[in-house]
């Protein structure tokens, strides 16, 4: 077990600084240079996988692949770049942004890793040739490569078991899902999008009627919302469902749009359960009932799992999956509990004259 004098000896520093570095003193100043030789030394050694802490990287690329013409759809991966920047500067850690692949790539030598938001297209090659050179990296809110790479991603799958089974609760019987496709960035095959996936796997464990009503297709677009929003209605015009679950705010928006249009009153004619909690959640008509997603907690965890694979060269990939809450507003109300029923108590004048009736 190497041990902070033989990593001051190979490196020529002091153990005083080895010692702070390693432990993440964040009084301490040093060049670029003395952080790299000291922890490419501790690394070496063997020392960073036995520390009790992570010693957070400094220079961290971050790429944000999303480019969009969609407002709502930027505005979401906008926060997330905004708390991941929050979260590195908490950490002392320098971000530095950049919109194109090529970009960091030309600049990769500068960097100890990197992480990436935005669920643009990456091509299958360009993600190999990332890893050759990047080997450490984080992918957030999206999985494009999980045999290559790290990500943090909101759990949907638990998310839509909630959503299916506050239906059930609320004594639904019909309920439908309007979703987009998307742009598919895995490296496997899928027939649909997962949170569509999901929602049929969930409706058959509650034993709810999902015939005809599942509709996922398109981009994550307010426009594409509102035509998928108006093909629900006309499919079953004088047959809603008694709920309708959206996979995002983006399309939730233009459902909504699509209902109000031909007065379906929302929720007294069906019920709507978005996810993302996006803050155009609380202005729509009605508010929208959705699932949140915590990013500052998604950028947390990015960050100390980039730095765990930093610091122990890990070659197994790790896939981290965060909870969400419902955020009830007016397009959804679940059921109450019921409360537990208790055996009322006597009053004191009752058992009194009970006794002398007794006596």
């Amino acid at each position: 077990m190497a041990t902070i004098k033989e990593i001051a000896k190979r490196t020529g520093f002091s153990q005083a600084t080895v010692s702070r570095l390693l432990n993440g003193d964040p009084t301490l100043s040093v060049r670029e240079e003395t952080r790299r030789a000291i922890i490419r030394a501790s690394e070496d050694l063997g020392y960073s996988a036995q520390a009790k802490r992570i010693v957070i990287p400094h220079e961290v690329a971050l790429l944000d692949n999303e480019e969009s013409d969609e407002t709502l759809r930027d505005s979401y991966f906008a926060d997330l770049r905004s708390a991941l920047e929050h979260n590195a500067k908490q950490q002392r850690m320098e971000l530095t942004v950049f919109h194109s692949l090529d970009e960091m790539l030309n600049q990769k030598g500068k960097f100890d890793g990197f992480m990436a938001i935005g669920a643009n297209v990456i091509a299958e090659s360009d993600l190999e040739k990332l890893h050759e050179v990047m080997p450490y990296g984080v992918f957030i809110d999206v999985n494009p490569a999980p045999n290559l790479f790290d990500s943090v991603q909101p759990d949907l799958q638990q998310t839509m078991h909630d959503a299916v089974e506050a239906c059930a609760k609320a004594g639904m019987k019909r309920v439908g899902f309007i979703g987009g496709k998307g742009r598919l960035t895995n490296f496997y095959e899928v027939d649909e999008e997962g949170r569509a996936t999901y929602f049929r796997r969930e409706m058959g464990r509650y034993g709810l009627d999902l015939r005809g009503l599942v509709y996922s297709d398109g981009l994550f677009t307010v426009e594409n919302g509102r035509k998928l929003g108006e093909q629900f209605i006309r499919d079953h015009n004088g047959a809603l469902p008694d709920a309708v679950i959206v996979s995002a705010d983006i399309i939730a928006v233009g459902v909504l749009q699509a209902f109000n249009a031909v007065g379906v009153i929302v929720p007294r004619d069906i019920s709507v359960i978005s996810i993302n909690n996006q803050a155009i959640a609380q202005l729509t008509s009605p508010p929208l009932s959705t699932f949140s997603i915590d990013q500052n907690e998604l950028a947390r965890v990015a960050i100390l799992t980039l730095a765990d694979a930093i610091a122990s060269k890990r070659t197994v990939r790790q896939h981290a999956y965060l909870s969400t809450t419902l955020e009830v507003r007016d397009s959804f109300v679940p059921a109450q509990p019921k409360r537990e029923s208790r055996p009322k108590l006597q009053t004191r004048s009752k058992r009194s004259a009970r006794s002398k009736r007794a006596a």
